[in-house]
């Protein structure tokens, strides 16, 4: 199967989802089989309301309409987030209620109600509601990237203090390409629709911490400091598996084996 890969910046092909006239020309051009709408901005923060509107509401927007206009037999995931469910510490399926608490959940939601009235007018869109996943592809910024390159320094000889919030939030920890087998498993459905993709496998950043330190046999007690007055905005974000799980999808990379994968040089 051949992948187009399309970004603002990086890519095949570099372009905005937000502009309807790009995406029509790309969708009737290839007609594609499987249109992953992965774009977002992701970051919970009031003043990236515009850009999570643009990337994640209007891009499932254009999407969808153009698939109607040029490409009805195309079929679309859009990729939605435990972050767009109430949340009272259990885990989280599909079937759950939505809370639009953050710019971020706003725009999710939205995108679901979208594609929710295209599937209506007979467009085959899905949603996979994608919990904590990660790759050695992770931004330096992201707590899993933060600690490994840390840890990673720290053995090399710097004499740097890691400065973390809460460790005691629980989370999943899958590895990105288990969760992109799920959402390709989720697409080739002809009945489900929509289905949380996650392990349903909580630890914690603690337990992360201690994972990727022992892997190069330091004590991370030894190079950590907590904030003291940091609130989180969650103590646990765990999926119910449940459907995905019932279609046959299993993750294939632990806990462990994650970490050491996180831990490891990005070869590219």
């Amino acid at each position: 199967m051949e992948v187009l890969k399309i970004s603002r910046t990086t890519g095949d092909v570099l372009g905005d989802v937000s502009n309807y006239s790009f995406v029509a020309n790309i969708i009737e051009r290839y007609k594609p089989k499987y249109i992953f709408h992965l774009a977002a901005n992701s970051t919970t923060r009031h003043d990236a309301i515009f850009d999570n509107y643009r990337s994640i509401v209007l891009g499932a927007c254009n999407i969808l309409e153009a698939v109607k206009c040029f490409s009805v037999n195309s079929r679309v995931l859009i990729a939605g987030s435990g972050l767009q469910f109430k949340n009272v510490g259990r885990p989280i399926s599909e079937f759950d209620a939505f809370c639009s608490n953050n710019s971020y959940a706003l725009a999710r939601n939205s995108a679901v109600e979208c594609a929710r009235y295209y599937r209506g007018l007979g467009i085959a869109v899905y949603i996979g509601y994608l919990f904590h996943h990660e790759s050695p592809l992770r931004r330096p910024n992201h707590v899993s990237k933060m600690i490994a390159l840390s840890a990673r320094k720290i053995a090399n000889g710097s004499m740097e203090k890691l400065e973390l919030g809460s460790i005691a939030v629980k989370k999943e920890w899958a590895f990105a390409g288990d969760v992109a087998e799920g959402m390709i498993l989720l697409i080739s459905q002809d009945r489900v629709f929509e289905a949380t993709v996650g392990t349903g496998l909580g630890y914690t950043i603690e337990d992360w911490l201690g994972a990727c330190f022992s892997a190069v046999d330091l004590d991370w007690r030894l190079h950590v400091i907590l904030k003291s007055d940091y609130v989180p905005e969650y103590g646990s974000l765990v999926s119910n598996p449940n459907t995905i799980l019932r279609l046959g999808w299993r993750p294939s990379t632990s806990f462990e084996a994650l970490a050491d994968m996180m831990m490891r040089p990005l070869d590219l």
